[in-house]
């Protein structure tokens, strides 16, 4: 007589993986949102307000594709809006001084770069909690702003120079280009090579890495430095859109790339996200304050309905991936 033993059903497998799926919800919500506000406003679908929902949304993006590959990592900046206002003030000074929007560009982003590095050197060499070290560089970096630029304001910068935040090439933004190119080359980076998935490595486990020969050091100190860099970036791109340079332009830029971030699907907790999610982050985000100004919704509620929205981002994806466990 033969002895039949039967094998436990395995649970059915699906054939989209759960970050798939969590940006397949994603598309789905900026469909929805596109969808009420083009019922209850008939100027949103206008090619004038699309275009500047894509310039607002690639200015979000450009602080927050940095921010993402440092919360890959289990950190936080929160001197980034800070980082911003110093590296354009900084840039603006340059441009003025020498006349050269080359040198100023350049300037920016280096300064930006020195910033995050500094970031990263309290976070590994002084083993300072990343949110503890870049709040305390907030204050430090809007006392050296406002310092430096003494109630001043810059303004009046070249034409060409301006083009960058404000002109178009073949009836796009030249932002919105900017923000392709950036957003392939975070996507690659991130996904397609060794150094992104060693950066995913330490957010998941960073004991894990460092016993596995990942040099951790080194790739948290590169991840605050892009962080920094973006930022820079992000400076001369407000420099050239507001054509003015002032102490008090980033305060209003941490909480809105935080929240494209943890909206985009990125985990608070590491090695969980894309640079494509915190895209998707930047234009939900968009989209919701373009239409509470299109329906004329006081800029008192708008802080509120963002948090709101962070909350329910953050919890919705908190449940779904512990369903997925």
């Amino acid at each position: 007589m033969t002895d039949i033993t039967k094998e436990a059903p395995s649970p059915p497998r699906s054939f989209l993986s759960q970050d798939a799926i969590q940006l397949f919800y994603r598309l789905l919500a900026v469909l929805l949102i596109c969808a009420v506000l083009a019922v209850l406003n008939d100027s949103f679908l206008s090619l004038g307000n699309i275009l500047n929902v894509l310039r607002q949304a690639s200015l979000t993006f450009f602080i927050a594709s940095g921010l993402t590959l440092v919360v890959l990592t289990a950190g936080l900046d929160l001197s980034v809006g800070a980082n911003v206002a110093l590296s354009a003030c900084v840039a603006g000074t340059v441009i003025h001084t020498t006349g050269s929007p080359v040198l100023g560009i350049l300037t920016g982003l280096a300064c930006g770069g020195i910033v995050g590095l500094l970031n990263g050197i309290m976070v590994t060499a002084l083993r300072i909690p990343s949110f503890i070290a870049t709040y305390g560089m907030l204050w430090v970096l809007n006392g050296l702003t406002y310092w430096y630029m003494a109630g001043e304001t810059l303004h009046g910068f070249p034409a060409g120079f301006r083009q960058i935040g404000s002109g178009y090439l073949f009836g796009l933004p030249i932002p919105v280009y900017l923000l392709l190119v950036f957003l392939g080359i975070g996507t690659l980076f991130a996904q397609r090579t060794i150094w992104g998935q060693e950066i995913y490595a330490i957010g998941a486990n960073p004991v894990a890495a460092r016993l596995s020969g990942i040099p951790v050091t080194r790739r948290l100190l590169l991840v605050y430095a892009v962080s920094g860099t973006m930022a820079g970036l992000a400076s001369i791109i407000f420099l050239s859109r507001l054509n003015s340079a002032e102490a008090d332009i980033g305060e209003s830029l941490t909480l809105p790339a935080i929240a494209a971030v943890l909206i985009g699907g990125t985990s608070l907790f590491g090695g969980v996200g894309t640079v494509f999610g915190t895209f998707i982050g930047a234009l939900i985000l968009t989209l919701v304050l373009n239409g509470m100004n299109l329906l004329s919704v006081s800029a008192n509620w708008q802080p509120l309905v963002t948090g709101i929205i962070v909350i329910l981002a953050v919890w919705l994806d908190m449940k779904t991936r512990r369903r997925a466990q």
